[in-house]
Order: structure tokens, then sequence, then C-alpha cells
């Protein structure tokens, strides 16, 4: 082919690489390699091209002979900034081995220079410090490279300091400064300062660091961007993966639970075929779908496949043995969980499902002890989703304990909360609770009016176990209403109560015999003295035995 051809060849490569089009630029760029080796900068931006469409080996071999190209032109800190982003790379797809290499590299070509290479070698020693759980000695490696970004006016290199800053701040505990760093990067990014592959990178990880923290507002915010700078370049193939997750996550919040099925489906393939590590976190997301949709044995399945892939199963095997009626199996497994060290936030992860295992077998007093402790972190805590975590905590203690009014107000607070953070799921599982405390302060009408209400918010969603669960409340309380006047007006808790005083039982025998405390029985006998107009035990005796409780 004559050189003419050729350069035409390169220069609509180039072409299409300005306007994005990735598998396009690629194969261009192979065509025109083809023809006539391509020189270092052209080989740069055909491994960029071949990586954002989603061909890794191509972008290695092409990515090691723009490295070769610079090294040969005379030109070694490009050659190592080349050599970095290869490892990177490897970095991310779990190669350590390979990427060490050439981070090593890297560091050799720009020895003895004044380089902001040096800034970006920091950031992968940081990184490995950060997950592995030591953000304090993460932290002066990333203020470095945030130092060498700022002094070479170098966007890409103090866009990624920022991200490792911010997700260290935040593990450390100061949330608003992580914030303020995340959204400096985010500013980066959405103006388009960033080359496309830190783009990728900031945007999964600042929806990372969001959901991490419970910060439902800004991850839905930087999502929906996400979308948009994914949508704009249909051939693009990375931030496909860990990306996804994120997104199915936060669509799950959001209620749009078949669209978030698609994503996560669509993360499984693709992290399957790149041997992803973080294929158990798509297949851990996959089970939580279908343990919400019903579908309890492929929820299972998948539980189980994330767990061979390296990923903790709970609390999401745990709650599904719940809805399965294995209580004695879920409470030992989160008991197990929450023996492990973990962070304020993950701990409180798994104690909001303990406390519904927990009241699921009427140990109340367990119950409650854990759900101060998630107060407690959440008062640490600035976070709404949280403040509702322990709201609905409370108040389901607070109903199986007998205070219904008590319980009421805490449980229109979370479901308040949920409501403003458009977390249609959790508001219909709080209406739930806003039922039975109605039902049990004599409010049938309101009752019935809450659960319908939560009912048709799971039907919309697909929670066929929810829809089924409300159905047998609304069914209940139908028969209940049928049997007129002449039955009980009591709790089944209150029934079982009335029972063992009126085979004589002191308050503590009965504390011991429902495995529940004693000021609980007392609210229970108090309860039942108002309920059948008695003021004493003996008066309470005659009532249980002319109604047949005794």
């Amino acid at each position: 082919m004559s050189e003419h051809a050729n350069q035409d060849n390169a220069t609509s490569a180039r072409a299409s690489f300005d306007r994005m089009a990735w598998a396009e630029a690629c194969e261009r760029y192979l065509v025109a390699d083809h023809d006539e080796p391509l020189g270092p900068d052209d080989l740069e931006r055909a491994a960029n091209a071949a990586h954002l469409s989603g061909r890794d080996q191509e972008a290695d071999a092409l990515s090691q002979r723009a490295v070769h190209g610079y090294e040969e032109a005379g030109n070694p800190e490009r050659a190592a900034l080349d050599a970095w982003w290869l490892g990177m790379s490897l970095m991310q797809r779990g190669d350590m081995a390979q990427a060490g290499g050439w981070f090593a590299r890297a560091g050799r070509l720009v020895e003895g220079l004044d380089s902001p290479v040096h800034g970006y070698l920091a950031v992968p020693m940081a990184l490995g410090e950060l997950f592995g759980g030591d953000a304090t000695s993460a932290r002066p490696k990333f203020a470095f490279a945030l130092e060498t970004g700022e002094r070479f006016d170098d966007n890409d290199l103090r866009t990624l300091a920022r991200l490792g800053l911010g997700r260290s701040s935040i593990l450390l505990g100061d949330d608003a400064a992580g914030l303020a760093l995340l959204d400096d990067a985010m500013v980066t990014v959405v103006a388009g300062e960033a080359s496309p592959v830190v783009v990728g990178i900031v945007y999964c990880a600042v929806i990372e660091a969001c959901q991490l923290i419970f910060d439902l507002r800004r991850a839905r915010e930087w999502t929906a961007a996400l979308s948009r700078w994914c949508d704009a370049q249909p051939e693009l193939v990375p931030f496909r993966g860990a990306c996804l997750i994120h997104r199915s996550e936060i669509m799950t919040f959001n209620g749009a639970w078949a669209k978030a099925m698609d994503e996560v489906v669509r993360a499984c393939v693709y992290l399957a075929e790149t041997h992803n590590l973080a294929v158990a976190d798509a297949l851990y997301q996959r089970a939580e779908l279908c343990r919400l949709r019903g579908q309890f044995e492929e929820a299972e399945a998948f539980y189980v496949e994330a767990s061979d892939g390296g990923r903790e199963p709970q609390p999401g095997l745990a709650l599904l043995r719940l809805a399965q009626g294995q209580t004695a199996t879920a409470g030992a497994a989160l008991r197990r969980a929450l023996a492990e060290d973990h962070p304020p936030l993950e701990r409180a992860r798994l104690l909001a499902p303990y406390i519904e295992v927990l009241l699921a077998t009427d140990d109340v007093t367990e119950a409650g002890a854990a759900s101060e402790e998630l107060t407690a972190l959440a008062g640490h805590i600035a976070c709404p989703y949280l403040d509702a975590l322990a709201a609905r905590a409370s108040g389901a203690v607070a109903l199986a304990d007998g205070a219904a009014a008590q319980a009421l107000n805490l449980l229109r607070s979370a479901w308040s909360t949920w409501c403003d953070l458009e977390v249609p799921y959790e508001a219909g599982r709080a209406r739930v609770l806003i039922g039975l405390a109605c039902r049990e302060l004599g409010d049938e009408e309101t009752a019935e009016m809450d659960l319908r209400a939560a009912r048709h918010t799971f039907a919309d969603l697909g929670a066929a176990s929810d829809v089924a669960r409300v159905d047998e409340l609304l069914a209940a309380s139908a028969s209940a209403a049928t049997e007129g006047a002449s039955a009980s007006p009591l709790t089944g808790r209150e029934a079982e109560v009335l029972q063992l005083v009126a085979a004589g039982k002191t308050n503590r025998q009965i504390a011991e015999a429902l495995v529940i405390s004693e000021k609980t029985v007392a609210r229970h006998i108090s309860n039942i003295f108002v309920k059948i107009s008695v003021s004493s035990r003996s008066a309470a005796t005659g009532y249980a035995y002319q109604h047949g409780l005794a």
C-alpha cells in the first residue's frame, strides 16, 4: 500500500479516536499498523482505543510497543507513563506480578528525573495499602501524588490523587473531607478535563464510595452522570463490569429491579469472560435481586457461587434463610459475621438484618441490645439512610415489646426518610410495620390502609414474597373481622402471657418461659388489663378461663 493510503488510514483512526468511537478507532489503527508500523504516539492511542473497546490483550501488546517506541525515540518519561498505565490495567485485572514488573520498569525509566511519573508510581502503592485496610499509610502517598500533579499541572494525576485521598478520608471516618475531595475529582471529570480511562475509573470509584457511606443522593446523581457518559460512547466496554454492579445496586435502591437485573447479568458475563475477581460481587448482587423477587432457589445458587469466589455471602444469605423459615441458621450466620472485626458502616449492614432475625425468634431482649448499638452507630455518622435503618429497628423492637405507640412514631420517621430518599422497597417494609402498630392500637381501618399501600408498592417492584406476606396479614385481618365482637382483643403474644398468668406464673417465670424481659412481661400484662377491662391478675385469670385461654 502506498504511503499516502497508509496516512489516510492513520488519519481516519485518529479522527475515530477523537470522536470516542473506540472500536472503530482500534480497527483503523490496526489496519494502518499492518501496512506500516505505527509510531509511539499512535501506538499509545491505539492501545487506549483497544482498552476502551474491551480488547485487553491487544491493548497490552500495543502498550508494550509504545513503551519500546518511546524508549527508542529517547523519551523515557512517555515510555514510563505508558509502562505505568500498562501496570495499572494489569493490576485491575488481578495480574499483580506482571503489574509490579511494569511499575518497576516505569520507575527505572525516570530514575534521576524530576517527573510526574513519580507521583503516578505512588498511586498503586497507596492503593495496595488502602485496599489492605491501612488508609493511614495510604494518605501521605496520595498526598504526594496530588502535590506532584499540582506541580506539573497534570489533571489525570491530580484527579486520581484526589480520588485516593477522598476514599482514605472516608475510611478514616472523615466523611465530610472525603466527599469534598471526591466532588472535586468529579468536577474535573464532568468538565472533560481528564482522559477517558481516568474518567471511567473516577466515576466507578466515587459511586462505590458513596454507597459505602449510604450517600444515596450522591450515588444516584453520579450514576446518572456515568450512564450519560457511557451512553455517549456505545463502543465503550470497560466500566461495564464493576461499574455495572454499582449501577445495579443504585437501581435496586431506586426500585428499578428489572433494569438492575439486566445490568448485573451483563456485569457477570463481562467479568467472567475477563476472569475478573469482581465477578463474585456481581454474583452476590444477582443473588440479592433474586431474593427480593422471591426467586429463592436461584438466589441460593448465586450466593453459593459468590462465596466460592471469595465474597462474604452475608447478610443476604441469612435473610434468604429467614424468608425460608430457617431462623436458627440465619441467626448463627449473622452472629458469626458480627463476631468478626468490621468498620462501623459494615457492622451496621449486618446489625439491621440480625435484629430482624432475633425478632422472628421472639428474642426481644437481644434484639433491643442490637438495636441500641445500631442507633449509637447512626448517632456518630451523619447519614439519613442509616438513621432510617436505626429508627425502623427500634420501632420493630418496640412493637414486639408491646409499646405500639412508641413504635409508630419511630416507624413513621423511618418511612418518611425512605420516601424522601426514594427507596420504595424499604419504605414499603416500614409501612407494613406501621400497619401492624396501628392494628395493635386497635385502629384496624388505618392498619388495613397501610398494609394495602405496602402491598401495592411490593407488587409494583415485583417483590413476590413480600406481596404474599401482606396478603396473609390482610387475610388474617378479614378473618378476625368476620368472627365478630366475640373474638379476643389480645394479640398472640398477649394471649400467651395471659395463659401463663392464669397458670399462676410470676413475671420472672413468664419472662423465662417466653425468653423475654420482665419489663416486657409487665408491659404485656398492662396492655392485657386495658384490653379486657380488668385491674388484677385474679380478674385476668377469670377472663382467661371464660374465654378458653387457660
